[in-house]
């Protein structure tokens, strides 16, 4: 999955930082992101890069300013706001193209940049006093020095169930979203439920469905949406004909294990899951040694 990127680690505590010249500069722009493709590799600009740009085509202008957002191993992530400049060779490109790309810790680092840089956008003034919001020294947070109102990232726990029935998983594609491939139901918690009711809920409002038999599987970090996504696998509770929601779903069917497809991504919890219940029902049929 996304955040599987061993033997590399992923540092996410904040600290103050100071820039390197290898630092890694992370811009976005009306939902892009600035990065070089050289035949399916991903590449971002150094800091290096930027100071030496700004020194020539900006002489009386300062570097943006730049906030520090995670590591990877020994490399730094900052984030920057370039979109006025032109860098050769550098574009912004759709978020959802990064999926496509490697190495996978560069695919994380503009999920998770996306995600954070969201949440700095959307949190600059205080919603208890409207003053302008600082950040803390110390922490992933936003502070008021008026109020004292304290603001941490946002993450939306959503669930991702794989509904089975014998040797089938049920399958869908989402209604009016680029995502166009197979998918599972999923949908967020909601205030005063646990991950498990959600499951329940989703299910019956997206299939018509009752299920029985919840059982948790894994999570996943899933910055493109700001989300920690809770994986379940549960069983049709009674044969029943599904009901489409057709504001969320353009499809669902029921899949036999020998038709779920390969993952050439290796990204998402929602395909894994697809292979799991696949290899699974492979080896109880004797076709896996």
């Amino acid at each position: 999955m996304i955040q599987d990127i061993a033997p590399k680690k992923f540092y996410n505590q904040y600290a103050a930082k100071k820039t390197s010249a290898n630092s890694r500069i992370l811009s976005f722009s009306d939902g892009k992101i600035l990065y070089r493709e050289t035949a399916g590799e991903m590449d971002f600009l150094t800091f290096e890069q930027v100071e030496a740009h700004f020194m020539l085509e900006n002489e009386k202008s300062e570097l943006p300013v730049y906030t520090y957002l995670f590591s990877i191993d020994e490399e730094d992530f900052f984030l920057m706001d370039l979109q006025d400049q032109i860098f050769e060779d550098f574009t912004y490109h759709r978020m959802f193209e990064t999926r496509r790309l490697h190495p996978k810790e560069y695919v994380l680092a503009a999920a998770t940049g996306w995600h954070l840089y969201v949440w700095y956008r959307d949190n600059q003034f205080c919603g208890r006093c409207a003053q302008k919001l600082v950040h803390d020294e110390h922490l992933r947070m936003m502070k008021c020095p008026s109020c004292g109102n304290m603001v941490f990232p946002k993450i939306a726990p959503a669930v991702i169930v794989g509904v089975t029935n014998g040797d089938k998983i049920l399958m869908t594609k989402y209604a009016g979203r680029e995502y166009k491939k197979y998918a599972l139901i999923a949908g967020f918690t909601e205030i005063g439920e646990t991950a498990e009711q959600t499951v329940e809920r989703e299910v019956m409002e997206e299939v018509g469905l009752h299920v029985k038999n919840i059982r948790y599987y894994k999570s996943q970090p899933w910055g493109y949406d700001s989300d920690l996504l809770l994986g379940y696998f549960c069983e049709l509770a009674e044969e029943h004909e599904i009901e489409l929601d057709e504001t969320e779903l353009s499809l669902a069917e029921w899949v036999d294990y020998k038709d779920v497809p390969d993952d050439p991504e290796g990204l998402s919890l929602t395909r894994e899951m697809m292979l799991t219940f696949r290899e699974k029902k492979k080896r109880e049929h004797g076709e896996l040694s």
